[in-house]
């Protein structure tokens, strides 16, 4: 009985796995467009900004402040991305723990397989609301961010 419990548990495991890799790459492509704003819009204008600052008739103190002033806007939508993505996985993760708890107290009560299956179900649910709202997040940063499409 033993092995048959930790291939089902094997099984679970790939499939959760499956999931999170679900998520993730649906985050990963819908916030494309963000992260290339970031990387390339702004961070090029930091550069060229901050290629402005080196001036011979400028103090070291004047350029190392005008290239700290070039780079807070990078920073600032680093930071924006940064939080928000932290968010998100917080809100997914107590999700997903709430699953956990149930799944526990399925299995303390010996449903055995409906655990599982009930485990899989609620996951999936949390997965899916979690996907849904990304397009929200990718809104609410390219707002922010000032990104028309």
């Amino acid at each position: 009985m033993d092995h048959i419990a930790a291939a089902e548990e094997r099984l679970v495991s790939e499939r959760l796995r499956q999931k999170l890799n679900q998520v993730n790459n649906a985050a990963q492509s819908q916030l494309s467009s963000v992260q290339d704003h970031v990387n390339f819009t702004l961070q090029k204008a930091y550069f060229r900004c901050a290629y402005e600052c080196f001036d011979r008739n400028k103090t070291q103190d004047e350029m190392n402040n005008c290239v700290e002033h070039c780079s807070v806007p990078v920073l600032r939508a680093q930071q924006l991305v940064e939080n928000e993505m932290a968010q998100f996985q917080e809100r997914l993760q107590r999700s997903l723990m709430v699953c956990q708890d149930k799944f526990e107290t399925a299995k303390a009560q010996q449903i055995g397989m409906e655990a599982t299956m009930s485990l899989e179900s609620c996951v999936d649910q949390s997965i899916q609301d979690g996907i849904k709202t990304l397009p929200h997040i990718v809104q609410r940063l390219k707002n922010a961010l000032s990104i028309q499409d």
